[in-house]
């Protein structure tokens, strides 16, 4: 803790005390009228209780072996362990609505869109337990990245990631292949599929993007239905996907409780060449989408590291903007 405030300094023992149930009536007078108009020590108190909360579970947990070092090994064991799993997260404002963003120590933990209203406190205790603590400082500047991105001044979100919320092995490998695709690109469920070597296994692959827990970061919005249909995200919010491609420069049209790509105004990379073409080159027309890769624009192709092809040449043939 930093605080600037003398008053903050002067009574940051007290929050330990508190924290800890050892402070004296007065102590605790100070503390509880003091953190009712300080956020930061609230925070900070906050914090000090999930900490003694923890310390107190592995006091009353036994240990093993009555060897003292082996004990104390055993204990900063576990220390590290409850450390390591603590999670702090802060609720933005964001274009889309608001957003919770929660890290702990190993990196961004879950990345989650909130409903408006309802019982915000619970929503989120269910999401990340009840150790979890508000902690916006910590992720303010994810906070000022993500908006950066959806506003279309940021291509990446280079975060450290925390990926323990993965439900099995299989969740992670079809979001290890979303994490790769490109910005401004779009494949299938079934391309997702045969990436991952699993290409009947399209129905598993939406499930497992369906409880994606960092979406936007592992960008499952760019994986559409093989009719070229958006299909869903985030539920039922649609909507949010579309506004998300739109960003990236994918265009689409709005169709029944739904919007599509149009392959005709994509331009179009085959899984495994270098070079990307217009649609209608060679055989692009009648292959699936599973074996493709749909870029809204030019110049998304090209910084993702492909080149024109030098039969269709979309470079001198470019679509219509």
């Amino acid at each position: 803790m930093s605080p600037q405030h003398p008053l903050c300094r002067a009574i940051e023992p007290d929050l330990l005390s508190v924290a800890v149930r050892e402070a004296g009536p007065a102590a605790a007078g100070r503390v509880e009228a003091h953190v009712a108009g300080c956020r930061l020590c609230r925070d900070e108190l906050a914090h000090y209780r999930a900490l003694e909360g923890m310390v107190d579970t592995l006091r009353r947990a036994p240990l093993r072996d009555d060897d003292a070092t082996l004990a104390r090994a055993q204990l900063a064991s576990r220390l590290a362990d409850l450390r390591s799993r603590m999670v702090g997260f802060g609720i933005f404002p964001s274009p889309l609505g608001r957003i919770l963003i929660a890290r702990s120590e190993q990196g961004v933990a879950l990345v989650q869109y909130l409903p408006p209203g309802g019982d915000l406190p619970a929503h989120v205790r269910r999401l990340l337990g009840e150790d979890a603590v508000e902690d916006r400082a910590a992720t303010e500047a994810l906070r000022a990245e993500l908006v950066e991105y959806l506003e279309g001044r940021r291509a990446r979100l280079d975060w450290p990631l925390d990926l323990r919320r993965m439900r099995s092995d299989f969740q992670r490998r079809v979001l290890e292949a979303t994490a790769a695709l490109p910005y401004g690109a779009v494949t299938s469920y079934a391309g997702i599929a045969a990436r991952i070597g699993a290409p009947s296994a399209v129905r598993p692959v939406a499930q497992a993007l369906r409880w994606n827990p960092l979406p936007i970061v592992i960008p499952c919005h760019r994986v559409i239905g093989s009719s070229g249909a958006l299909t869903g995200y985030a539920g039922r919010q649609v909507g949010l996907k579309q506004r998300l491609l739109a960003v990236e420069g994918v265009k689409t049209v709005a169709a029944r409780d739904d919007f599509r790509v149009n392959r005709a105004a994509m331009y179009t990379m085959v899984t495994g060449d270098r070079e990307y073409c217009v649609p209608t080159c060679g055989s692009l027309p009648s292959q699936s989408l599973s074996t493709l890769t749909l870029f809204g624009t030019r110049e998304g192709a090209e910084a993702a590291g492909f080149a024109p092809c030098t039969s269709c040449r979309p470079d001198l043939h470019p679509l219509p903007a």
